[in-house]
């Protein structure tokens, strides 16, 4: 009996969440994806080359601010999961207008020419240093974003263009576990590698909160949205996408770490601030209350990245704030 597969186009799919997101969809038992991705491997990346034999699988190398090259792939999928962007407040900062065309332009076209667009953004932008337990920001979906970086405004600016068109939106906890496509800047994944390699740390705004959540999570939601989009109401709605379990600060999450690695050191200084004002503790209740549960514990996450690290002994430390 003849399948019809489900067309997924995936932007910037082979970087950190794509890397993982491909091969998932692929092996999906019981639903056949047909899967396109788009980018344009500024990193050198090789991380999809494994599937170049899957007849389901499609790279097509090409800039997403190029609409008249995106539209005829847009027109063909049946979702899009625009991954492309320019990430983090440094990068953005520094090329404004590419971040503007990458992480805004781009979305909104992919939303207003395409079917459903399943958009991953940061909740970054709840970080805007209110006051709230512990000092820190409580945060649902109803809590006003009020981003103070050009990344955060440049992600909630498509974040409004997708649930107007019909689109859902997951708001993004920090990212953390290992990827083909290994991103080493990213919070838990950069203090593990500095725990493993340098066996200490020097902590500013260390009481500041954050919450986390699993690559390999996130693309389980992306996923879950393409099996209950109509039948749990998914349209034009947003939902906070973390651990409930893991709202900790900067000093809370170097303890876990300590405790695989009872020789790490944790200093403290007041040199930095945090340009972005992460300081909360958000509620996935609403995500939850449709069936949806990470599987991949903080814990369990540190000990992948301190068993890949021990592979990955090469890789240049970040030189990135704390």
């Amino acid at each position: 009996m003849d399948v019809t597969p489900i067309k997924v186009l995936i932007t910037g799919g082979a970087g950190y969440i794509g890397s993982t997101l491909v091969p998932m969809l692929l092996h999906e038992q019981c639903i056949l994806f047909k899967i396109i991705v788009i980018d344009n491997l500024m990193y050198d990346q090789t991380s999809l080359a494994a599937y170049a034999n899957d007849p389901n699988f499609k790279f097509v190398y090409g800039d997403v601010t190029d609409h008249e090259f995106l539209r005829k792939y847009v027109e063909w999928a049946d979702y899009i999961i625009p991954l492309a962007g320019l990430v983090g407040m440094p990068a953005c900062k520094k090329q404004p207008v590419v971040a503007e065309a990458v992480n805004t332009d781009h979305v909104i076209f992919c939303a207003e020419h395409g079917k459903r667009v399943i958009y991953p953004n940061t909740n970054s932008g709840y970080g805007i240093g209110l006051k709230g337990i512990g000092g820190a920001l409580y945060c649902t979906e109803e809590t006003p974003l009020n981003p103070i970086s050009e990344y955060g405004m440049s992600k909630v600016a498509a974040e409004d263009a997708v649930r107007e068109n019909g689109g859902v939106a997951f708001r993004l906890a920090t990212v953390f576990g290992y990827s083909p496509r290994m991103r080493m800047d990213l919070l838990v994944n950069d203090f593990v590698h500095r725990a493993v390699t340098d066996k200490f740390i020097v902590l500013f705004e260390s009481h500041f909160k954050r919450n986390y959540i699993h690559v390999k999570d996130v693309c389980r939601a992306f996923l879950f949205a393409i099996d209950y989009f109509d039948e749990k109401n998914m349209t034009r709605e947003v939902y906070n996408l973390g651990l409930s379990s893991a709202n900790l600060s900067k000093m809370e999450l170097c303890l876990k770490i300590k405790e695989c690695i009872p020789e790490f050191c944790i200093l403290e200084s007041d040199i930095h601030k945090d340009p972005d004002k992460r300081n909360y503790i958000v509620s996935n209740n609403k995500i939850e209350s449709l069936g949806f549960s990470p599987i991949h514990t903080l814990d369990m996450g540190i000990k992948e990245l301190i068993n890949a690290y021990s592979i990955l002994t090469k890789i240049k430390k970040p030189n990135t704030n704390v």
